[in-house]
């Protein structure tokens, strides 16, 4: 059974409906609550680093073996020779290399809170036949998060991780053919994080996470292989001002399951009493009004989008400062040595405004970041990431 065909199953679950009709607080309007005074003008970033590969390749692959009645062994020999393609396109995508661009966009852009999605880290060990799917491969081969700071701190740059929330932790076999001498398990954790510049006058007060209650979740070989998602949340000082930092990836699979998320999230995780700024690879593009129901999904693809903009009550901040087009941020292919940027072509990373008022925050100054071809790197034709990344300096907070 495909990937698409277990989907449909899965959002065909009640818990997805109820969790899309979750309520959701609201903005206050309070016209008691005394004036809020504006701080000091904040930059923020959201930026997807790209985890190096199509995360989806082993499951299909297993899932198609299964569907067409392949073995238990045929099934795993699917899984296995998928993954080893996938880690190959890991290093073709060389975190080592995109690392660097990341980190001048960085420098370059100087952002006081970052909101990274898809900072993953990427391990092996030994194969383990009789533990497939049991995640705990632990020699490292790529940490994203670390060789992101240490590019920064090689340009004179320090940011701190105030939150790392840790989301899909999942590991499978890899080999070619039906065994080689190359065979080892490998393992995805994936990670969301908030990186704050320490030399900004600004401090982390509060932090908090969950993993959502919706999640993609795909039984294979006697297991469930969940792709957990989540938000998390820093409350940032900047001298006598006191604002909530929210960053979060919704699911890219299915809209009916980011829809479900947006609404845990926004029932959750913003202030009621402060503004909150608001960052995600939100995966819905609010020009996008299709309906994937090839795998059952019953909402467009900007239902997330229009639930965040509207009862949630937050502002895209983008369209306070450019139209839309200007801030096209996805996507490129797998490979990510596109010759050109022309598949840049829509925009799903935001950066979101509500103050304790209900209102949006001004932006005077705001650029997309990794989307034209002199940020790739010259020597490996390697961008940044799939995604662009999106910078505004916001003023009210």
């Amino acid at each position: 059974m495909s990937l698409v065909s277990h989907a449909r199953r899965l959002l065909a679950t009640a818990t997805v409906v109820a969790l899309a009709a979750m309520p959701v607080v609201a903005a206050p309007a309070d016209a008691g609550r005394p004036q809020h005074r504006p701080g000091k003008p904040v930059t923020v970033m959201t930026r997807n680093l790209y985890l190096g590969a199509d995360i989806n390749r082993p499951v299909n692959a297993a899932l198609a073996a299964q569907q067409a009645g392949g073995t238990p062994q045929q099934v795993l020999v699917a899984l296995a020779n998928a993954t080893h393609v996938t880690r190959a396109i890991v290093d073709h995508t060389d975190f080592r290399v995109r690392a660097g661009l990341l980190a001048d966009e960085i420098v370059a852009t100087e952002p006081d809170l970052v909101g990274l999605q898809e900072v993953a880290w990427w391990r092996h060990g030994v194969l383990q036949l009789d533990q497939v799917g049991v995640a705990n491969a632990d020699v490292t081969d790529y940490d994203f998060l670390q060789l992101l700071l240490d590019a920064l701190a090689a340009r004179g740059v320090t940011y701190e991780p105030v939150s790392i929330a840790p989301r899909a932790d999942v590991e499978a076999p890899s080999f070619t053919g039906t065994g080689s001498p190359d065979a080892r398990d490998v393992r995805l954790t994936m990670r969301d994080v908030v990186l704050m510049h320490v030399e900004d006058g600004l401090s982390a007060v509060d932090d908090g996470q969950a993993v959502y209650a919706v999640n993609l979740a795909v039984p294979l070989l006697g297991r469930t292989i969940s792709f957990d998602r989540g938000y998390q949340w820093v409350d940032v000082r900047s001298g006598a001002t006191r604002f909530r930092f929210v960053n979060t990836h919704l699911e890219a699979f299915s809209s009916d399951i980011a829809r479900a998320q947006a609404a845990q999230l926004l029932a959750q995780a913003p202030a009621t009493d402060r503004t909150t700024v608001f960052v995600c690879d939100c995966n819905s593009d609010p020009l996008n009004g299709k309906v994937k129901t090839s795998i059952g999904d019953t909402q467009p693809h900007w239902a997330a989008y229009r639930l965040i903009t509207g009862t949630g009550g937050f502002t895209d901040e983008w369209l306070q400062w450019a139209p839309a087009e200007q801030g096209w941020t996805s996507g490129l292919s797998e490979t990510v040595d596109d010759p050109t940027g022309v598949r840049f072509d829509h925009r799903i990373d935001m950066v979101f405004g509500r103050t304790a008022d209900g209102g949006p925050l001004a932006v005077d100054r705001g650029r997309v970041t990794g989307t034209t071809v002199a940020s790739k790197d010259p020597a490996t034709g390697l961008w940044p990431s799939d995604h662009g990344g999106v910078v505004l300096r916001l003023r009210g907070l």
